[in-house]
């Protein structure tokens, strides 16, 4: 197993960089950061553009493969390079990422756990009146943009705190300003404004996972040696949990990894509706402002927790099939 966990980690390596050199090429081509100062009052000459732009390493005057080196040597020594506004990448690349892998865990976490139980359910209830409302529930969750979902998440809490004459559901921001008390008061208030961006995140995740994992408990549950285990004599909970569910959540590991990549770009719209400041909102600014090293710097967290996911499935299925430890 160790051999097996090694090569996938080469490979992933092998990803990663390949994906950030993918990432920075269509990222020179696709953005104009000289756009960033057009229409400026007053207006900014070219030569103090020519030497913003310079100081930066994003001028297009020099070679895209003079920048990609310039950028990539800073990159290895963990300078990930300057904003077009002049600031560091790697002060605004710290003070987001905890907010979006707080909200990325939360919905994952949820969203997985709860969509793995959902499929297993309803696959054992096949047909019933609670799996065919779970169904169509799953693809009205699917059929919805996650950015639709959000909006109508967020007035769903506003009539409710209109309704109640309270403020329990807070929809706008990921703490509330200027909050006073202690670590019980403090991460109370984090929780209530955890609460909507995580089922936002969620509810897609659940609707997702929980289809699949019906389809592939549904295959288990006709198997021969679900039928052995009863006839010698296994209660039914024990083959359903031991011998099914196990063997069904080894496809879902290799599913996880490919589905983490949707939550990631569903909570892109997320935090910019919820009015978290993480690496979506960021994504979505430095786009607008033609920012080269930020719109990198984003996609490289993309691509590290994409195939972090990936490693942690190739873990999951190991650790689940024999047949991996065996041939490893």
């Amino acid at each position: 197993m160790p051999a097996y966990l090694a090569k996938r980690l080469g490979y992933y390596a092998v990803l990663l960089l390949a994906a950030v050199c993918l990432s920075y090429l269509l990222a020179s081509f696709a953005l104009d950061p000289r756009a960033y100062y057009e229409g400026r009052q007053p207006p900014v000459s070219a030569s103090a553009v020519n030497h913003h732009l310079t100081e930066i390493g994003v001028n297009d005057h020099a070679s895209l493969l003079a920048r990609f080196l310039r950028w990539a040597g800073h990159a290895v020594r963990g300078d990930l390079g300057r904003t077009i506004d002049g600031t560091s990448v790697n002060a605004e690349f710290g003070r987001r990422i905890g907010v979006s892998l707080r909200l990325l865990l939360a919905g994952t976490v949820l969203g997985t756990v709860a969509g793995v139980l959902i499929g297993a359910w309803t696959a054992v209830r096949q047909y019933r009146f609670s799996d065919r409302t779970v169904t169509f529930a799953s693809f009205a969750l699917l059929s919805t943009p996650v950015f639709l979902l959000a909006i109508l998440l967020k007035t769903g809490a506003i009539w409710f705190n209109r309704t109640t004459g309270t403020d329990l559901i807070q929809f706008t921001g990921e703490k509330s300003p200027g909050l006073t008390g202690g670590f019980g008061a403090v991460l109370q208030d984090r929780a209530v404004h955890l609460l909507l961006p995580t089922l936002s995140v969620a509810l897609f995740a659940i609707a997702g996972y929980s289809r699949y994992q019906r389809s592939t408990m549904l295959d288990v549950l006709g198997s021969d040696y679900l039928r052995t285990a009863r006839a010698k004599g296994l209660g039914r909970r024990a083959v359903l949990l031991k011998h099914g569910l196990r063997t069904a959540l080894i496809p879902m590991s290799t599913y996880f990894s490919y589905g983490f990549l949707a939550l990631f770009t569903g909570a892109i719209f997320t935090e910019t509706i919820f009015g978290w400041h993480g690496m979506g909102e960021w994504f979505i600014s430095s786009i607008g402002k033609n920012d080269v090293n930020s719109v990198v710097a984003v996609n490289l967290f993309a691509a590290v927790t994409v195939l972090l996911s990936g490693f942690l499935a190739d873990v999951l299925h190991a650790a689940l099939d024999p047949r991996i430890r065996q041939a490893s």
